[in-house]
């Protein structure tokens, strides 16, 4: 089985640190800020092995357009997959309720 590269853009490392702040913040829950973020690490890197079995965006500006969908917990992440170069990309990370 062919292992892939996961590859975070700048964008989806803001989203992340967004989510932490958010709960830790707003939420005053640093601890499970620390915990959500840790689970969306974990299932990034995860994302190293068969991406492909992930369910297609279909809805949203990334829908209809090759993007693939992970759900963690109340999380969304999208990311694209570049099989020549056996690269993930992972694009956003947002809160499952906004419209992407």
């Amino acid at each position: 089985m062919d292992k892939f590269k996961v590859k975070v853009t700048p964008r989806a490392f803001k989203d992340l640190d967004d989510i932490f702040s958010y709960i830790a913040m707003e939420k005053m829950a640093p601890e499970n800020a620390q915990g959500q973020t840790d689970r969306i690490w974990d299932a990034l890197k995860k994302l190293d092995t068969q991406p492909a079995s992930h369910q297609d965006r279909q809805t949203g500006r990334y829908a209809g357009k090759g993007y693939k969908q992970l759900l963690i917990d109340n999380y969304i992440v999208i990311f694209k997959i570049d099989e020549k170069q056996k690269l993930v990309i992972v694009v956003t990370i947002q809160y499952q309720g906004r419209n992407l």
